[in-house]
């Protein structure tokens, strides 16, 4: 194992990353913006070090502003979290090459999964399903039309080159995609760095199951169950949950031995995770994406397995040989996304925290990069912290996720705890019946 860490990274996911590997004895780094100089993420570090303004473009997103910190601080490895650098085969090629471990799959994977199109085509070659879609990314808006009609309505439009929901959009007809498909090519190119889309038959009604996937250092890829990320606003999570209700036995062992096929595709190394659009009426399914990283909800497959995937990310990343089988959940675990927002504009609402209180309770885990005194500012994600519940069966992790978001108190922060409220004990929710048409059905609104 190495012997200093720097965590390319800010807010929850650095301070959990932190804990895990000071645990382990390691020496942690962590960077920071001038937003974020008293941070808690740059409070708990053993050492810290600034890498510019706020802006993420001037700070967190500038790989050789974190490059010359790893190696000013003598770092052996960097982790990235997930977001910002995560997912940049540059940033891991320039880690590799500036001689330094990078936490995380090869820059030639990252690659081969950051292009959706190039995505598809690998799934599809070792027999992984997918969605009737684009085989290459259309050029013009002409050239969409004809992929649409050859495809069907409706489809999704999407970036080929990001996920996040960025320059995504649900197509009825070609009016829409006209409409459209130039805004969602700016979009992509000024987010992602590439304007390619593809389109994609769109699933209806849909659940967004993912599997979590380990790719050990022997060369197997093994599967660490699923979560069911179905409730979702804008195409972004809001709850998640393990093991997902919505499947039988055989539809989950089918989509877990898909899972690793992918992943035995591209030969994957580290914690990942395959991405899957289930039929919610006939069970058939589709891959939608891989993320070559860790997961914001990752918390939930620790708490039912007792794993950690962080210190196995770091284990495999020190090329530690790991006897690990597929690990059979343990009781029943949800996580629910606290966000400094409107609750009824559901607009991001950045501001003080005077009181952050969290309850203690042994099922009850909540990852925070926020306390008391704190200031959410708005060059960031308005994730405040994620609140995760567990329980022997999904009727008790339900029961104890409403003592839990009935407990905790952020003032005067506006958040959208009342719609976390409305979502765990909506009817839809409580039958798990949902899908990820949930928040946009009219049914659920804040409390």
């Amino acid at each position: 194992m190495f012997e200093s860490l720097l965590i390319a990274n800010r807010g929850e996911i650095a301070v959990r990353i932190i804990r895990t590997a000071q645990r382990l004895g390691i020496r942690t780094i962590a960077v920071y913006s001038e937003a974020d100089a008293d941070a808690m993420h740059v409070q708990i570090a053993d050492e810290a070090v600034g890498i510019g303004p706020a802006p993420i473009h001037l700070s967190y997103a500038r790989s050789e502003r974190i490059l010359e910190a790893a190696l000013a601080t003598g770092a052996e490895a960097i982790h990235p979290g997930y977001g910002l650098l995560s997912e940049s085969s540059e940033f891991a090629r320039a880690v590799k090459n500036a001689g330094l471990v990078f936490v995380g799959p090869t820059p030639e994977t990252i690659e081969a999964m950051g292009d959706k199109v190039n995505a598809r085509s690998l799934m599809a070659a070792r027999g992984v399903p997918i969605a009737h879609g684009s085989k290459t990314p259309p050029a013009t808006t002409e050239e969409a039309l004809e992929q649409a009609q050859l495809i069907g309505y409706p489809l999704m439009l999407k970036a080929a080159a990001g996920g996040g929901g960025i320059g995504m959009a649900a197509i009825k007809g070609p009016e829409q995609l006209v409409a459209a498909f130039e805004t969602a090519s700016e979009r992509a190119s000024r987010v992602f760095g590439s304007h390619k889309l593809l389109l994609e038959k769109l699933i209806m009604p849909a659940r967004h199951i993912e599997v979590q996937i380990l790719g050990l250092t022997d060369g197997s890829v093994i599967a660490l169950g699923e979560r069911d990320c179905s409730v979702q606003r804008r195409f972004q999570k809001v709850v998640e949950e393990t093991p997902a209700c919505g499947l039988d036995e055989e539809q989950r062992e089918a989509i877990h031995r898909a899972a690793v096929r992918a992943g035995e595709a591209i030969g994957y190394q580290g914690a990942g995770t395959v991405e899957f659009l289930v039929n919610a009426e006939n069970g058939e399914f589709a891959f939608l994406e891989m993320n070559t990283r860790l997961q914001v909800e990752h918390p939930i497959t620790e708490l039912v397995t007792g794993l950690d995937l962080v210190e196995l990310q770091l284990r495999i990343a020190a090329e530690e040989q790991l006897d690990i089988t597929e690990a059979a959940p343990n009781g029943h675990a949800i996580e629910f996304r606290l966000y400094a927002e409107d609750p009824v504009r559901m607009l991001p609402s950045p501001g003080r925290i005077d009181e952050l209180f969290v309850p203690r309770h042994d099922w009850l885990r909540v990852d925070a990069g926020y306390k008391a005194g704190d200031e959410v500012t708005p060059f960031y994600d308005p994730l405040v912290a994620k609140i995760c519940v567990w329980g022997e069966t999904r009727a008790e992790a339900l029961d104890r996720a409403n003592t839990a978001l009935a407990e905790i108190a952020v003032n005067p922060l506006l958040t959208n705890l009342p719609l976390l409220h409305s979502i765990a004990c909506s009817t839809a929710f409580v039958a798990g019946s949902y899908d990820t048409g949930l928040l946009s059905s009219g049914e659920i609104a804040p409390l």
